[in-house]
Order: C-alpha cells, then sequence, then structure tokens
C-alpha cells in the first residue's frame, strides 16, 4: 500500500490558529466554530508562508446573497463598529488587553500601544524614526507580555497581526529591516524583546483579533481610510 502523502493544514481563523500537519488536530481548531479559515497544503514552507497572509489570498469565498443584489460581489465588507455589549454578547473575552501598532510607509514612523477593552491606556511607545508595522506588532505583544507578567496577571491579549503572534510563537523576528543609525533604537528593542521570551515563560493566551466580525481592535489608532 502507497504511504499516504503528508499534507500540512494552517488554520488561519479556528480555536487556535496555526499550522497542523494532521486532519485530525486541524478538525479540532475548526469543527463547529464559526467562521472558520483553513486550507491544506502539500509542502510545509507553503503552509507557513500562506500562514503569514491574509487567508483571502488562499480561499475564494463565495460572495452572500446580500452582497450579490448589492453588487457587491468581490467586494471588501465594511468594518463593522460594535459596542462593547456587542462585543461581550459575542463571546469577546472583556478582560482582556488589546496591542496594535501604525506606521506612516513601511518602514516608516512607528509607534505601538496597549489598552484595554474599554480604551484605558497601558502604554505607549513611540514614534521612532524608521520602523515596520510587523516589528511594532510584535514589540506591543511582547511589551503587553511583560507588563502583565511583572503584575502575575494571566489575562488574554488580543492582536490583530497574525505575523507578530507566529513571532512571538517562535521567539524570533523574520524582519528585512537593514540596521542603521535612524532605526539602531528600534532594533535594540527588538533584540531585547526577542531575548525576553526566551529567557521569560507566560500563560497568557495570545489571540487573534477577528477584526472582520468585532469591528477595529480597540488598540487602533484610528488612521485607516
Amino acid at each position: 500500500m502507497a504511504k499516504k502523502k503528508q499534507k500540512y493544514y494552517v488554520v488561519w481563523r479556528g480555536r487556535r490558529p496555526g499550522i497542523y500537519s494532521s486532519w485530525e488536530d486541524c478538525q479540532a481548531q475548526v469543527f463547529g466554530f464559526e467562521g472558520a479559515r483553513f486550507k491544506s497544503f502539500d509542502r510545509l514552507a507553503d503552509a507557513e508562508s500562506a500562514f503569514q497572509q491574509p487567508f483571502t489570498q488562499h480561499i475564494q469565498l463565495k460572495p452572500s446573497s446580500e452582497a450579490s443584489r448589492s453588487g457587491g460581489s468581490g467586494s471588501k465588507l465594511p468594518t463593522p463598529k460594535r459596542s462593547l455589549e456587542q462585543l461581550r454578547q459575542m463571546g469577546v473575552d472583556m478582560s482582556a488587553i488589546c496591542v496594535d501598532a501604525a506606521c506612516s510607509g513601511n518602514p516608516g514612523a512607528l509607534e505601538y500601544q496597549g489598552v484595554t477593552m474599554d480604551g484605558k491606556l497601558l502604554f505607549h511607545r513611540g514614534p521612532f524614526p524608521e520602523g515596520t508595522v510587523n516589528l511594532g506588532e510584535f514589540l506591543a505583544i511582547v511589551s503587553a507580555l511583560a507588563l502583565l507578567r511583572g503584575k502575575g496577571d494571566s489575562r488574554r491579549i488580543y492582536t490583530d497581526s497574525m505575523t507578530a503572534m507566529a513571532w512571538v510563537r517562535n521567539k524570533q523576528t523574520k524582519s528585512k529591516l537593514v540596521r542603521n543609525d535612524t532605526n539602531a533604537d528600534l532594533l535594540d528593542r527588538v533584540a531585547t524583546a526577542v531575548q525576553w521570551l526566551h529567557d521569560h515563560s507566560f500563560s497568557n493566551p495570545i489571540t487573534k483579533w477577528e477584526t472582520d466580525r468585532w469591528g477595529e481592535i480597540p488598540a487602533d489608532f484610528g488612521r485607516k481610510g
């Protein structure tokens, strides 16, 4: 009997987004999960690359009947606006910390912050004259982890960056930003953050913020559009 070909399953949206090497493990993340997004790949390298990208680059969604009637087939739906009560009813963890970054250009001037669900500012860093949004998102998560660990607080952290989540999980970044005098301070912070991840453990869940369902993350800088 021919050996079953190995497949790798990318879960962009599920109970625990990630890359899985068996259908059973993938199914556990997506079965019964509303709006689950996942796809199989023949090569691990392809799966790893796809996981860093929006699922829309790999999955062709069928337009809803409402979108079809309005002539919106293939168009991006507007980001919803949700109240705190609506988010609570949708199952969002209202005790969580939310983090986000803003970058004017890529690379460009960068800043990042962490807030509570009701918008109370917990930390803000920057602007740094030259950085990338992925580095900012990564630093925001690690800053939140360090802040919470210092308080013995294991609450959840929400981020809208799957790239930053992967970097934290792997305890390394894959930025192509070349070090120079302008970005040296920022890259020193990145190196310190990477070392912190190697030196410390944490139990805080890091969860993808579902912007298309919940609206903009509360830590958003409000500069889109």
